[in-house]
């Protein structure tokens, strides 16, 4: 484990010394697990959201672009299948933050795990709930959650959600406590953050225990109240994945398509830097067009776009490590 004062200077690497990082970060991570990488298949059941954060298209009072839907259990179904036959057994089920999307979870996981034979890890991403509700859903087969902290400093997390930072760190205790694999990420470069916030973010992850962990580099978003704010850097992002991986070199830590949105070629200097998991999109066209996550010109990441920045990493693209033997590699048909 890092220093607050080493993670400090690492956080301003740049040139040789970035490389340096990264390099270590890669060699972390070929350690713990080999020139494996982790895919995932999402699929965006929402773009409801009940939360009011200031840098999200999808906040619940902007009306301006949001086209609302809901995905049904038959559409979700339709879906999984695809990510099936793509050889990928990660199925993540993501949307905004309403407990409307209860019901059709609890129809889709049990369907979900039947296309599989059991052989599928469901990961959720559908924000705080209540510990009943979350045990529920683990009962029906999810088996991973992720629910990012976004920043460390209770202050700046209130200023921009309009929430209590504990009830989300409340969300990732009851979801540890009931045996899910948990992620939690956050956003570098947000309006009035520190690099002493972004030290608590790295440190948070290892005094929470979580299995994940993401970063992910501001985007102003058009209809928000921070459209106007300068992105986020891509370099201070991928410094914080190589910190990561070196702090707690077992993390999932993946990839993120805001890398390539900021910066093309982001999400393979992201490989660089230590991440290894890649997120395809499986979400219908007419869907995913709809959820605004970073506005209507985000980067949709493909199975072909995956596949290549796997091939260009000399990594091999393999499947969950929280289900069965863990060391399946995927199947192309």
């Amino acid at each position: 484990m890092l220093t607050r004062s080493e993670i400090r200077a690492a956080l301003q690497a740049s040139g040789e010394q970035q490389q340096e990082l990264f390099a270590e970060a890669r060699r972390r991570r070929q350690e713990h697990f080999g020139r494996r990488i982790v895919v995932r298949g999402v699929i965006e059941i929402t773009n409801v959201c009940r939360v009011n954060c200031d840098y999200c298209p999808m906040r619940r009072d902007n009306v301006q672009d949001n086209d609302r839907f809901f995905m049904s259990s038959e559409n979700i179904q339709r879906c999984a299948r695809s990510i099936r036959d793509a050889g990928i057994n990660v199925v993540l089920l993501q949307g905004g933050e309403t407990t409307r999307v209860l019901s059709v979870l609890r129809e889709s996981i049990p369907a979900i795990r039947e296309i599989y034979d059991g052989d599928v890890e469901i990961l959720l991403n559908v924000g705080n709930l209540t510990r009943a509700q979350y045990k529920n859903l683990r009962e029906l087969g999810a088996v991973s959650y992720i629910i990012k902290h976004e920043t460390s400093d209770p202050e700046l997390f209130r200023a921009i959600r309009h929430e209590d930072l504990e009830q989300r760190l409340r969300c990732m205790r009851d979801l540890l406590d009931l045996g899910y694999r948990v992620g939690t990420g956050l956003i570098s470069g947000l309006p009035g953050q520190s690099i002493e916030s972004i030290i608590d973010d790295i440190e948070l992850a290892g005094e929470l225990g979580v299995h994940m962990c993401s970063v992910s580099p501001f985007v102003p978003a058009p209809d928000t109240p921070l459209s106007i704010a300068p992105a986020g850097s891509n370099e201070l992002a991928l410094n914080i994945i190589a910190i990561l991986r070196i702090c707690y070199p077992h993390l999932l830590i993946p990839s993120v398509s805001a890398l390539e949105k900021t910066d093309s070629g982001g999400q393979s200097r992201g490989l660089d830097a230590g991440a290894n998991v890649l997120t395809v999109n499986f979400t219908g066209e007419a869907d995913r067009d709809r959820y605004l996550i970073y506005g209507n010109k985000r980067f949709v990441v493909g199975l072909e776009h995956a596949r290549k920045l796997a091939d260009n990493a000399g990594l091999t693209m393999g499947r969950s490590i929280f289900i069965g033997d863990g060391d399946e590699r995927m199947r192309w048909e």
